[in-house]
């Protein structure tokens, strides 16, 4: 009978903390009342959209904690499946660059970490458009200017130089790694901050557009991981970013054209 090696632990490890964190994620839009496309379809869930979290601080969504960790489960969730070409990068060079099991382990902390990090940001932001009354309770923009606005601004960051930028590292880390290569679990962990920091640059954008359609909408969260993970693939990432950001800037001008044209005053 077969014995499993510690390659094969690890891979293991890596993909069960991503299934989990799907499960989890999943759960919780189900007990929260909505659908997988994060509208609400329960009595309870209806009624957030129109509470005033200023009247209603004992609710979840109105607070830090609890938004720091589902943003936290979201980033594990949607973030470490674009982490695969990276990770078999670095296994290439595990013999020809002294790398080891605990740099490849370094990595994936390093990389996580910088995307917890993210997750503390966007829930503080989360937090100030609430009180704002710009999204409501379920994370979706009350206006639906506001939502054409967000569409149009990641759109036209998909030509920006920071993304040129932020994106070549993503998508070619072999580049990375032969530049700037650490040995050791220390050097996994430096190589992974830093790759995830180039990451969050890259990506932020499909991020923030969660409070278009509601941050716990599973359909978004399903393709902004698939377009994440195919714009990192070496053969393909290249000729998906500025088509996304056409579509996503026609997105925005159609929602922002057509609620002036119906008058509509809410999103959806």
């Amino acid at each position: 009978m077969p014995v499993l090696n510690i390659r094969s632990i690890l891979w293991l490890g890596f993909f069960a903390v991503i299934l989990v964190s799907w499960w989890w994620l999943y759960t919780m839009a189900t007990d929260m009342g909505l659908d997988p496309v994060g509208r609400p379809v329960a009595p309870g869930a209806l009624a957030m959209r129109t509470m005033d979290p200023r009247m209603d601080m004992a609710m979840p969504m109105a607070e830090f904690g609890p938004l720091f960790a589902m943003w936290a489960v979201m980033m594990a969730a949607m973030m470490l499946p674009t982490m695969v070409p990276t990770l078999r990068t670095y296994e290439d060079l595990m013999v020809s660059a002294n790398g080891t099991r605990g740099g490849w382990l370094g990595v994936v902390a390093g990389f996580l970490l910088v995307w917890i990090g993210f997750a503390a940001v966007i829930a503080g932001v989360q937090l100030a458009l609430l009180f704002g009354g710009v999204i409501d309770m379920l994370g979706i923009a009350t206006s639906p200017y506001v939502a054409g606005l967000l569409l149009m601004l990641v759109g036209i960051f998909q030509f920006t130089r920071v993304k040129d930028v932020c994106h070549g590292i993503c998508h070619s880390p072999m580049s990375y790694f032969l530049t700037r290569w650490r040995p050791g679990a220390a050097g996994g962990l430096r190589m992974g901050l830093n790759l995830g920091a180039y990451c969050v640059g890259c990506c932020w954008g499909f991020m923030a557009l969660g409070f278009v359609g509601g941050m716990m909408s599973l359909l978004w969260m399903g393709l902004a991981t698939l377009f994440m993970v195919l714009e990192k693939l070496p053969q393909l990432g290249h000729y998906l970013v500025r088509p996304m950001g056409f579509a996503l800037v026609f997105a925005g001008l159609a929602v922002v054209v057509w609620s002036a044209a119906t008058g509509g005053t809410t999103w959806p």
